[in-house]
């Protein structure tokens, strides 16, 4: 398994960081003016707390507190498909446009668990070395 130095290295920050891009796109672009301050905000929110939940946790430096704030991004992606969700429903964007957004909403969740999953297997190697 590779080391990475800074959060932004982590592969699964990477993905998520093009989720969160992505998402304020389509809300700038898609939402209109009434939204600015309900569902737009919300989801530019919750987009950007996945992100910002993988660096607070690499920066914890212990395997328990990291992976605790790595659940925490779980929440906020699902947050962010239901607000997308909800922006197909109030006819703000179109159904391939929320097709395109599920397969990288799976694709970042799959990403979290994987690295939840590393941390866990990291965490019981670094107990048992001790």
């Amino acid at each position: 398994m590779a080391t990475y130095n800074h959060f932004y290295e982590l592969p699964v920050y990477k993905r998520c960081r093009a989720f969160r891009i992505k998402i304020t796109g389509f809300a700038r672009k898609y939402f209109p003016k009434t939204e600015e301050y309900l569902l737009k905000a919300q989801l530019l929110d919750s987009a950007r707390s996945v992100t910002a939940n993988i660096a607070e946790g690499f920066g914890r430096f212990h395997y328990q507190e990291n992976i605790q704030y790595c659940r925490q991004p779980r929440g906020s992606l699902t947050e962010s498909m239901e607000h997308m969700i909800t922006a197909y429903d109030d006819h703000y964007i179109s159904k391939l446009l929320l097709a395109e957004v599920n397969t990288d909403y799976k694709q970042c969740l799959a990403a979290l668990n994987g690295y939840i999953r590393y941390l866990k297997s990291a965490k019981q190697e670094s107990d048992n070395n001790k």
